[in-house]
């Protein structure tokens, strides 16, 4: 949106509009979902000048009222489904992983959490008949896990058909057999790949909002951002804040971080996909004692819930452990040198 238009909200001239602009609030809907506290603290804005600012672009954007239901089925036929190029998986997950949710993969070390994303980078830039969703990824790693000899394993991975259209529409000259020609598209993959390393739970939450910045700059691209991966969520937290006595500042850090990151995946129909560290529950006597870290934050934030556990050799269970409308579920997949593969 144009600087210009902001203007035309009560109290926002050119330099508050400059303001908000920087500050990433660039659109009435990126206005109207803000808090005045929040606006304030990071616009320079008095909480009053932000309270009125903010009712105006809601009145404008015509968002905090109630629909029908009706409407809500006609708005959620614009979410996309980003295949797993695994029919067990895509089935259990009615399809894929959403636009405009969070899907937490938890697991132990080694059960394919960072597999899992890096395949997602690569599998969202297909078109939607290959199951992809032609757009972008913004990676932010915390752990130091992006490999882009792993993307391109991956790449080779995929079909001879996918490879060839994926060719054809990248305008690149050649077969999926001649190595220059293939080595060309795994760069083109490469570069649709948007990574960040975060190195302290402060940096990450900051690179959640320079990656809003990013999806806004590609919204009109070829390109849109269409699935942002987080590897992990909650490593530096957990390392930061140890103790009973740290965990409320913990947990209100993390939930802020969640709904930055939610945000995006509203306003630029992007799916947001989050890795998740285990912890042992010493109270479970029975059954599976692993548990997911994060607690009920995390819990209430993530739409979509999916544990990964090893099994023989490069197996693995994928477990849907929480879903709004589908039954919890497993399904079986390998990690292998080529990718997420079918059992």
């Amino acid at each position: 949106m144009p600087e210009d238009e902001l203007e035309d909200l009560p109290g926002v001239g050119p330099a508050t509009a400059d303001k908000l602009v920087e500050n990433g609030f660039e659109s009435y809907q990126s206005i109207a979902v803000a808090s005045p506290g929040e606006m304030s603290n990071t616009a320079d804005i008095g909480e009053s000048s932000a309270s009125d600012i903010i009712n105006a672009a809601r009145d404008a954007a015509d968002v905090g009222g109630f629909e029908t239901g009706a409407t809500v089925l006609e708005r959620r036929e614009e979410i996309g489904k980003l295949s797993w190029q695994i029919d067990e998986v895509d089935d259990l997950l009615g399809g894929g992983i959403e636009t405009q949710s969070i899907t937490e993969v938890y697991g132990e070390f080694g059960s394919g959490k960072s597999q899992v994303t890096h395949q997602m980078a690569v599998n969202v830039q297909l078109p939607p008949e290959h199951g992809g969703l032609d757009g972008g990824c913004i990676f932010v790693d915390s752990e130091d896990t992006f490999r882009p000899e792993r993307i391109d394993d991956m790449i080779r991975g995929l079909d001879d058909e996918i490879l060839a259209d994926e060719m054809e529409r990248r305008e690149i000259e050649g077969t999926p057999s001649n190595e220059e020609s293939m080595a060309e598209l795994i760069e083109a993959f490469l570069d649709q790949i948007h990574v960040a390393k975060a190195f302290n739970s402060n940096h990450q939450i900051l690179l959640a909002e320079k990656a809003k910045e990013l999806a806004s700059e590609h919204e009109e691209s070829e390109w849109p951002i269409r699935i942002v991966c987080v590897d992990s969520l909650t490593a530096h937290f957990r390392a930061e804040y140890v103790g009973r006595g740290e965990l409320a500042d913990r947990q209100q850090k993390l939930n802020k971080h969640l709904h930055d990151l939610m945000r995006i995946g509203d306003l630029f129909n992007t799916a947001i996909l989050v890795t998740n560290q285990v912890a042992s529950n010493p109270d479970s006597y029975f059954g599976d004692p692993t548990q997911a870290i994060g607690g009920n934050i995390l819990g209430h934030a993530s739409t979509f819930r999916m544990y990964l556990r090893k099994s023989k050799g490069d197996k693995r269970i994928v477990r849907l452990v929480d879903a709004p409308n589908l039954a919890d579920g497993e399904a079986v997949m390998r990690v292998q040198g080529e990718g997420l593969k079918p059992e």
